[in-house]
This record gives structure tokens, sequence and C-alpha cells, in this order.
């Protein structure tokens, strides 16, 4: 593989100091039928300035991960375990006093669908100016001059007059910048991106990633991006971290887990969609089968179930013992196959065939 100033960028984001250190991680939701293990061990850190792409099906515990950093989940039917470090501070079971002072000052969130996250009664203007008025005691004249401050940083046409809109009044992709607006008007230390561009036309999807690439660059702010798509991850990311059934099971750099992955799950993800450099006439190969039930996870490795490759691990391992990343931070998969032997396949099965990889 080339070294690129692209690697030594990445050696020297791997050294800056962790704004988030999520450790063992756990989010239990009591139900009727049992206990629902939505996450279940989660490990990873973020540093300031970049980008942590979190990827997986749905029901993989992406954004349930991510709602519990900000302490979103019903306290009474849900148990939070692990610990949660922001900038020293745990965040794990924290009292909701507590998490006030956090959310939305320090730790802001992009949700899914702008228009049930934007209230329809406030205009928009009024949305920005609650939030920032709630964090940092401004006036009602110095909160909506912010606000239309962030609509232009935002890329808001006319934001003296459309800071007076509803959010009916805006197309999708404004009401996704607006929600921006409000994340960012406090400068948080981090954002959490939920599916930020879903729904959204490949034009308007460009222009939300680069104004989230231009924010970050000006407030140096940590992001989470959680998303689908794996273009996306290999444009905007850092680091990669791979989700499946509430636990992390590939970990490492954009350019390692996307160029050379080497979990069975992380294959399949990679294998279910086209590639530029890829036979147009070979057939996709998507993960066979569907993700467990989060109340009974099956024994040993939770994907063996799916996994085409459980014959070159030998015996019962892949049944009867759950792997674990080889460490909390770093590259690490969680499968038995030994790493030489993982790299081997995908060279030689995987990438060979669709056209994938580090060097296509």
């Amino acid at each position: 593989m080339i070294v690129t100033a692209e690697s030594e960028a990445q050696q020297d984001i791997s050294d800056r100091e962790a704004i988030l250190s999520v450790r063992d991680l756990q989010v239990h939701f009591r139900t009727d039928d049992g206990v629902v293990k939505a996450v279940d061990g989660l490990s990873f850190d973020l540093a300031p300035g970049t980008t942590l792409g979190i990827v997986g099906e749905s029901g993989s515990g992406k954004s349930v991960s991510n709602m519990a950093i900000l302490g979103l989940h019903n306290r009474e039917r849900t148990t939070v375990g692990g610990q949660i470090l922001f900038q020293g501070t745990d965040l794990a079971g924290a009292d909701e006093r507590t998490m006030r002072r956090f959310r939305g000052k320090r730790i802001s969130m992009i949700f899914q669908d702008p228009l049930t996250a934007l209230s329809p009664y406030y205009t928009i203007g009024n949305q920005i100016m609650e939030t920032y008025r709630r964090h940092t005691g401004a006036n009602r004249k110095q909160a909506r001059a912010r606000a239309i401050e962030m609509l232009t940083k935002v890329g808001i046409p006319q934001p003296e007059r459309r800071v007076d809109d509803y959010p009916h009044q805006f197309s999708g992709g404004m009401r996704q910048r607006a929600m921006i607006a409000i994340a960012l008007c406090c400068d948080p230390d981090l954002l959490i991106a939920d599916e930020p561009t879903t729904a959204l036309d490949v034009t308007v999807q460009a222009q939300i990633l680069d104004l989230l690439r231009e924010l970050q660059a000006e407030f140096d702010t940590a992001i989470i991006l959680i998303t689908h798509d794996m273009g996306v991850v290999a444009q905007m990311a850092d680091d990669v971290l791979v989700m499946y059934a509430g636990r992390s099971v590939e970990r490492g750099s954009v350019r390692e887990v996307l160029g050379r992955p080497r979990h069975p799950y992380s294959w399949g993800l990679l294998s279910s969609i086209p590639h530029l450099g890829g036979d147009v006439n070979t057939p996709l190969r998507p993960v066979r089968g569907a993700p467990p039930s989060l109340i009974d996870v099956p024994a040993g490795c939770p994907f063996h179930p799916r996994c085409d490759f459980t014959d070159r691990v030998g015996g019962a391992r892949c049944r009867s013992e759950r792997p674990e990343l080889d460490s909390p931070t770093g590259r690490a998969a969680a499968c038995h196959l030994p790493a030489e032997t993982a790299d081997r396949i995908f060279l030689d099965e995987i990438e060979s065939e669709l056209g994938i990889g580090a060097e296509s």
C-alpha cells in the first residue's frame, strides 16, 4: 500500500487526546417479551475535529448508542451501563440536571428526519433562538441576530426574511440545513449526525456533507456520523466503526476498514453495493439471512448463522465462543479468523471478484 499524506494525517488524528471515550456501553430495554440488548459492550474513542462513521444494518444499535450519549432514553424502561466519558465527565446514568448542562450546548444532534424533529408551530428562527437563549442567557435581540448568523452560515438564502418562516415553508434540504443551524448555534464540541442525508437527492446530499466539513473545520467539532451509505463514510469519516447485534465487530481508519476489511460482515456490507470499478455483469452479494433478535442473540459469534466462512475457523468456535475486539482502541476485528487469513480471503475472494479495496 502506498503511504500518502492522508496516512500521515490519520496518524496525527490518532495521537490527539479523546474528547469522548465510550467503554463497555450497554443499553438494555425492558419489554413484555424480555430484555432487548440493543447495545451490549460497545467501546470507542473520538478526538476533537475528527469524524467517526458508524455503519451497520437497521437494528444494529447505531442510533440507540448515540441517544444514550445524550441521555434521551426513557429511564423507567432503560438500563444504561458502562462509561460514557465526555471531557472527563461520565454521562452514563447521569441525572437529567447534569445532562441538560451538556445536551444542546456541548453535545448536539442532527436527527434523521427534520420534518418531524422541527416543531410545526414555531418559526425556524424561534427554534434556533430558544436553544441559544436557554444555554447562553442571551436576550431576544441577541438570539435573533445569532439565528440569522447561523442561517447564513448554513447557506439559507435571504436569512433575514427566512428566519420568520415555518418548517413547512422550507424544502427538505433547507430543513436539514436549519437542523444543522440549531445543532451548531451554541458551538458544541460534539455533533451527532443521524443519517443527515437520508431522503435527500444526490446534489443536496453533497451540499450538506460539504457544509458539515466546512463547519467542522471552522469550529473543530468532533462528529459521529451514523449512516448506511458507505460512500458517505468514505467521503466524510476519519475512522469507521462497524456494528452488528449491538456490538462493534470491526474498527479502524476509513482506509483500513473500507480498503481491507477483516470481518465477514464488513465484506457483506461492501459486497451489497455496486462499485465503479466492478463488472456490471457480476451480481451483488448481499448478506444472507436477517439480523438476530436482540432478545435472544445467538451463542458464540452473533454473526455466525449468516457467515459463509465459519468452516475456515475450524471446530465449533464460531458457535460457542464469542470473539472480542483485540483492544479498546485502534485497528481490530471481532472475528475468530486470524488477521492474515482474513486479509487473504478478502484479496482472493472478495476484492478480486467485485473490484473493491484500497487499490481499486
